[in-house]
């Protein structure tokens, strides 16, 4: 695996072939992570207990508590709860 630690994100990453490994610190400065789109679609999954949230197109924001798929082109974001997040991104 390949670690970044990519200075306009706020998070560290492990990659291979089909999966990111992604860790938000607890100090990440922002309360809600930018708005955006991926190019693929992903199933993402909560590796730690968090009260992180994720907000899909104009949805109410939901606990990440298990995984969620998300479809590519679909504009979301995260919302900054207490503590880390550990994240495994799966793409197709």
């Amino acid at each position: 695996m390949k670690e970044s630690i990519l200075k306009d994100k706020p998070y560290q990453e492990l990659r291979t072939f089909d999966t990111i490994l992604r860790k938000f610190k607890e100090d990440t400065n922002e309360d809600e992570l930018v708005w955006h789109r991926d190019r693929r679609d992903r199933k993402v999954e909560v590796l730690n207990n968090t009260d992180w949230m994720v907000q899909l197109e104009d949805d109410i924001p939901q606990l990440l508590k298990q995984s969620i798929f998300i479809p590519k082109n679909t504009y979301h974001r995260l919302i900054k709860g207490t503590g880390e997040l550990d994240l495994r991104i799966l793409e197709f």
